[in-house]
């Protein structure tokens, strides 16, 4: 009874700091809610002595309530409309994507950044930004520190591309196909392409903001095969290490169980042609618990030590951020598209 009544005080706390989180982040969309979660959990941190009481529901928001969000974020995704609509950009999209994920590779073995936090600020980047991070996360067992670091890269980006993308496409001379393109596959998190995309439209009078909300919906579909082949890696260095052998072995702990429940949320938006009125509150909510979860995480998180080793993290995060960036613009002026 004891442990239940501890739980549910941690949940309750996580809540307390995700409102406040969550309605900033409606009032500055370009920072988003996760961030400022990440922040005043980090910040109360430093003033709560004794939070043991507190870690049973910390601990239970930032592992089962993340997975909870990522699953719910499946009702938001109509396969149907995405692969019609958006499947034009796959070119794109997926040159994008093993672009992040290859620089990522390669810093990680040359400047030796930690295996976890490169996987997370690769597929951070190349995917969907803190969706992405939340989806992998649980399924390389991520530390809070890992996910709080690579999620402060992600915002970092971000905010530089919801800035700059708008005059850069300008510079360029994009059109307005093109800049949806160009803001749906090459900005990390979907509220900063809709920031990105929004500040073209106010720009140029046009419409943008659907097209690359498209793209980057289908840039999500992603979360399924990475999440998957990332699984299957742990499994295979679970076997190595002899975690296999003699029945110890639990597929439970390793294999992402609630990816399929994202698919199958999926599936059912697709089959039963769920409208706006239904997935609209699922979505809002995914988003709220996403926000708990950082939430727990930003209190679980040193931020001196955060600080102190955040240059590898946030280099590979530039690199992977202009690669995107440049072989988006690439491709597009390759297929006559910009």
């Amino acid at each position: 009874m004891k442990t239940m009544q501890e739980t549910y005080k941690g949940i309750g706390f996580c809540l307390l700091i995700a409102i406040p989180a969550f309605l900033l982040g409606k009032q500055f969309e370009v920072i988003g809610g996760p961030v400022f979660a990440i922040l005043i959990g980090m910040c109360l941190a430093l003033l709560v002595k004794e939070s043991g009481s507190l870690q049973a529901g910390i601990k239970f928001t930032s592992k089962k309530i993340l997975q909870y969000a990522v699953i719910l974020l499946g009702f938001g995704m109509n396969l149907t409309d995405i692969l019609v609509k958006g499947r034009q950009s796959l070119p794109i999209i997926l040159a994008t994507i093993s672009t992040s994920l290859v620089i990522s590779f390669i810093l990680y073995k040359v400047m030796h950044i930690p295996a976890r936090i490169s996987t997370l600020v690769g597929v951070g980047s190349s995917i969907c930004g803190g969706s992405a991070i939340a989806a992998t996360a649980p399924v390389i067992d991520a530390d809070d520190e890992e996910i709080a670091q690579s999620i402060s890269v992600i915002f970092l980006f971000n905010v530089i591309a919801a800035l700059i993308f708008p005059k850069l496409g300008m510079i360029l001379g994009l059109s307005n196909e093109g800049f949806g393109l160009f803001a749906g596959t090459a900005v990390n998190d979907t509220s900063s392409v809709t920031a990105a995309a929004a500040a073209w439209d106010g720009l140029h009078g046009s419409n943008t903001l659907d097209a690359a909300t498209i793209v980057k919906l289908t840039r999500t579909l992603a979360i399924i095969p990475i999440t998957l082949v990332l699984s299957f890696w742990q499994m295979r260095k679970a076997k190595k290490s002899g975690e296999i052998q003699g029945g110890t072995f639990d597929i439970k702990k390793i294999f992402p169980f609630f990816i399929l429940f994202f698919i199958l949320a999926s599936v059912v938006t697709t089959v039963f042609a769920l409208p706006a009125t239904v997935t609209a509150p699922i979505k809002e909510l995914s988003k709220f618990f996403i926000i708990m979860a950082m939430a727990a995480i930003g209190f679980n998180t040193n931020l001196v030590k955060l600080v102190r080793t955040g240059g590898k993290p946030i280099f590979m995060g530039l690199c992977c951020w202009i690669g995107i960036a440049g072989v988006s613009l690439l491709i597009q002026h390759v297929l006559g598209i910009w």
